[in-house]
């Protein structure tokens, strides 16, 4: 079974930066669909960022430009680089891998991590 375990949440004041991690075990992260997601109190789900097996990204609109997710090949594990935070961006962040041809944060995941806390304050 693929397992996902993300790491590197925490609490944050508005324009702080944090550092997502997700390790990956029994699938390899270069092979793969990788995405982001993201779930507020009272909200639905968000997709946020995904990167594909031939390293292409793709961000929603409210985190471009201040969030970058890449994967480190050799360590099996994806990263989620968030800078220029704010309080909105509260969430418990989650990882998942997509086992199908086609990426896109509007499809379905496969399989899915416990998520990591992040709280951002004003």
């Amino acid at each position: 079974q693929v397992q996902l375990v993300e790491s590197g949440g925490g609490s944050v004041q508005a324009g702080g930066s944090l550092r997502l991690s997700c390790a990956v075990s029994r699938a390899t992260v270069s092979n793969y669909c990788m995405g982001w997601f993201r779930k507020a109190p009272g909200k639905e789900r968000e997709g946020v960022a995904t990167i594909k097996s031939d390293g292409i990204t793709n961000y929603a609109n409210s985190v471009k430009d201040r969030f970058t997710i890449s994967r480190d090949n050799a360590k099996n594990t994806l990263f989620l680089q968030m800078n220029s935070l704010k309080p909105e961006d509260t969430a418990l962040y989650y990882c998942a891998t997509r086992w199908a041809n086609t990426c896109s944060l509007l499809l379905g995941f496969h399989y899915w991590g416990q998520g990591t806390q992040v709280t951002v304050s004003s």
